[in-house]
């Protein structure tokens, strides 16, 4: 008896948690939907205030600043390019950047003694290897 109710407050949470989360992700689209309808009527304030004035174009109705709002979108993206991320600092994405390649890190750092290896043993240190290769590749031929 015990067990049927340990399985029913699961069942309960977890009908709990996916009506929560439903609810959640449809508030979120009517307020997408509320905002965007709002920058609509937004454009067509801005438009038939600027527009008719300063160029000479008809004012438009808001069906109209609509189709435009849409067509900007489409043409210009959506916003989610540049600026700060949303998911976090850029600091933690710095990081997992430098620890993706770390071993790769440790090896570019012997690179600041090239120059000074090139002044003293460069050119004839790269000539011999360069014959090297070159007999390894004629011997294997």
């Amino acid at each position: 008896m015990e067990h049927k109710k340990d399985i029913e407050k699961r069942m309960e949470k977890g009908v709990e948690y996916y009506v929560t989360k439903a609810f959640k992700i449809f508030m979120m689209v009517v307020l997408f939907l509320i905002l965007f309808l709002l920058a609509v009527y937004v454009l067509m304030r801005l438009w038939n205030w600027l527009m008719p004035d300063l160029f000479g174009i008809a004012a438009i109705n808001y069906w109209q600043a609509f189709g435009i709002m849409v067509l900007a979108k489409l043409l210009f993206g959506f916003g989610g390019g540049s600026g700060k991320s949303k998911s976090g600092s850029s600091h933690k994405k710095d990081y997992k950047k430098s620890r993706r390649c770390g071993s790769l890190r440790r090896d570019f750092e012997e690179w600041k003694y090239y120059d000074q290896f090139w002044k003293e043993e460069g050119e004839e240190a790269y000539n011999a290897f360069i014959d090297k290769i070159k007999n390894d590749n004629h011997d294997t031929q």
